[in-house]
């Protein structure tokens, strides 16, 4: 039987989680918790690269101010500071696990650099159009072969052991899959890496993992989130009746991909100075602007003006999945439309990736880290995963022999609840979330919309809450769950922001307030570690930054 223990637990597979579970090995026992396989996460879906200054001609000082500018001012500087400083030797991490980033094309290059949207620069590290499975590749094989790291597919992770009442992350429950059986898993300390809350919309770029579990987990257990509301929509999703979460990576326009009208005309260079490579909050409001004004169901994403063996080369993965869905990409424009690709919110953060909850981390997109501001660049999430999920164990490392081995754990309670017979309200109830979060809480948004939105969220809640309490747990109940509580999250934060920034514009306040600040909220009952008073009826948002200092935003 596979141990129930262990130094740490990682709940999730991707990046930030498998770059963590590989630096705790050298010294710790570690479980790696994964809703499915190994490879199920988002990691693998990532077309794109991983942005880091690698060019004698490039700076870090140019790669943290196209990332402020891509943030809108809200990004925590410090924080930016420190992950563009450490992406050389996150890059160097990747290549010593061999994975084969695409040379340079000069004796003076080593690696070949693309430019994608916010960068002034060509600082794209990349395997062809495939990145992220070529580096989830690496990291698993890695990870499979460290006998310190034991690997539990197919778990649910429910909520954290320990934290209520003020305790520490003493462990998981989690629901085995395979078994049906939720199992108490314990650790000295716990690491959140799952992934964004993307799929609480309608449409989406992300595998349908990708429903805020972490976010929602950490919050029922005493932790902070900040900047909720700033969800970022990929311009261009493939347009198409039968596959709905195919993006076209970013780098397609950063190689000279134009958009166009279904005309024939572009409209990018009169939105922005930088055209199609403009930030991806604008591209997308502009492809929502024509798409409503034209009645355009879609807009071109065109790239057949550059020579045709050069697209087939430089992008073969995409270009032979396209030709099996009846679109070549070097002859004619392709349809997209935008689609709920990133979570730039999350879990509060510091530079080691603490909580509020002593001994529990998060890190990835399930954090908010202060990297990404209002908006996230392109090519910055996986170097992100990369540092903070190093950072992280480090931490752990250097504090393990201090951290208490925990209790027993308590046996998951089943004696008051049965098997659903209405499994029908769990998938109902999934797609009008999501159908609302689309229509409501998306790309454009009014009070009015926002409301209709929180109003649903409350019953929905209520109505799910119910259910959870009377019938044993499902993945798919534990994920709607999740959904719901991160939806009002979601809306509770964009009502809060009364300004447009980044990622979150509304046509009630179109204007950007002077000074950027954080919308933060805690849970009910939470207090200051720092200071000890109890702040659950804040109601003023923090100067970027200053969360990680122990300030409280929005209750």
């Amino acid at each position: 039987m596979r141990p129930l223990a262990a130094d740490v637990i990682v709940v999730g597979s991707g990046a930030a989680g498998l770059t963590a579970a590989l630096a705790l090995a050298a010294k710790a026992d570690v479980l790696l918790l994964s809703k499915g396989d190994l490879s199920a996460g988002s990691t693998a879906w990532a077309q794109g690269g991983i942005a880091a200054v690698l060019d004698e001609g490039d700076t870090f000082e140019a790669h943290i101010e196209d990332t402020m500018i891509a943030g809108a001012g809200l990004n925590d500087r410090r924080t930016v500071e420190f992950v563009v400083e450490k992406a050389p030797e996150a890059i160097e991490r990747l290549a010593a696990l061999g994975v084969p980033f695409n040379p340079g094309e000069t004796v003076s290059e080593r690696f070949h650099l693309t430019r994608e949207g916010g960068h002034r620069a060509r600082r794209i590290v990349h395997v062809d159009d495939m990145t992220g499975w070529a580096v989830a590749r690496a990291l698993e094989g890695a990870a499979a072969a460290n006998p310190n790291i034991t690997r539990l597919d197919d778990r649910f992770a429910i909520d954290l052991i320990g934290p209520r009442d003020g305790g520490r992350a003493q462990g998981v429950y989690a629901l085995n899959a395979a078994t049906g059986r939720v199992e108490a898993l314990s650790a000295r300390a716990v690491v959140l890496a799952t992934g964004g809350a993307s799929r609480v919309y309608q449409y989406s770029t992300n595998p349908d993992g990708s429903t805020g579990d972490g976010v929602a987990m950490a919050w029922r257990a005493g932790c902070r989130v900040a900047n909720m509301e700033f969800n970022q929509f990929h311009p261009t999703c493939l347009y198409h009746p039968r596959v709905k979460n195919f993006l076209l990576t970013e780098a397609l326009r950063g190689e000279g991909a134009y958009l166009r009208l279904p005309t024939g005309e572009r409209f990018m260079p009169g939105v922005h100075p930088m055209a199609e490579l403009a930030p991806r909050d604008i591209v997308a409001r502009a492809i929502d602007a024509q798409m409503k004004a034209h009645g355009h169901p879609y807009v071109l994403l065109d790239i057949s003006h550059r020579e045709p063996h050069w697209v087939r080369t430089h992008f073969p993965n995409i270009y032979k999945r396209l030709l099996e869905l009846g679109h070549d990409l070097t002859r004619e424009g392709v349809p997209v439309v935008p689609a709920a690709h990133y979570s730039c919110g999350g879990v509060v953060i510091d530079l080691a990736g603490r909580t509020d909850v002593p001994g529990l981390y998060a890190v990835g997109e399930v954090s908010c880290s202060g990297l990404h501001g209002a908006n996230r660049m392109a090519s910055n999430s996986l170097l992100e995963c990369l540092v903070f999920g190093q950072s992280a164990a480090e931490d752990i490392v250097a504090r393990l022999a201090d951290l208490p081995p925990p209790p027993p754990a308590a046996p998951w309670d089943e004696s008051r609840v049965t098997d659903s017979d209405e499994e029908v309200v769990v998938s109902h109830n999934w797609a009008e979330l999501r159908r609302f979060m689309w229509d409501y809480v998306g790309i454009v948004r009014t009070d009015k919309r926002l409301d209709r939105a929180a109003h649903r969220i409350s019953l929905l809640a209520r109505e799910i809450g119910q259910y959870y309490s009377e019938f044993r747990v499902t993945p798919n109940l534990i994920e709607l769950r999740n959904l719901v509580q991160v939806a009002d999250l979601i809306v509770r934060s964009a009502k809060a922001r009364r300004e447009s920034r980044g990622l979150h514009f509304t046509l009630d306040c179109p204007d950007t307030a002077p000074v950027a600040r954080d919308t933060v909220l805690h849970p009910p009952g939470w207090r200051t570690r720092a200071h000890g008073t109890d702040e659950a009826d804040a109601d003023a948002g923090d100067d970027a930054g200053a969360r990680r200092a122990g300030v409280v935003g929005l209750g």
